[in-house]
C-alpha cells in the first residue's frame, strides 16, 4: 500500500455518469477529464452520483484520463 509519487492528486466534481464505471468531472482548475473507479472503490462498492467531491489521481504524461482514489 505504498504511497506512489509519481502520480498528480487532484479534486473536482463528477458532472456526468458515463457506462462502465467511468466519469466526467470537472477539476478545481476548469478542465474537463474522463476518469474511472479505482479498484478500492469498487471493492466496498462506493457509489457516485453527479455533485459529488472526489479526489483524483492523474499521470503526468496523460492530462485527459484519471482515477478516482476518494469520495469526500
Amino acid at each position: 500500500m505504498g504511497k506512489n509519487n509519481e502520480f498528480l492528486e487532484l479534486n473536482g466534481i463528477v458532472e456526468e455518469l458515463l457506462p462502465s464505471t467511468t466519469f466526467k468531472v470537472k477539476l478545481d482548475d476548469g478542465r474537463e477529464i474522463l476518469t474511472y473507479l479505482s479498484g478500492r472503490m469498487r471493492l466496498h462498492k462506493i457509489r457516485l452520483l453527479p455533485g459529488d467531491k472526489v479526489k483524483i489521481e492523474m499521470s503526468p504524461y496523460d492530462l485527459t484520463k484519471g482515477r478516482i482514489i476518494y469520495r469526500y
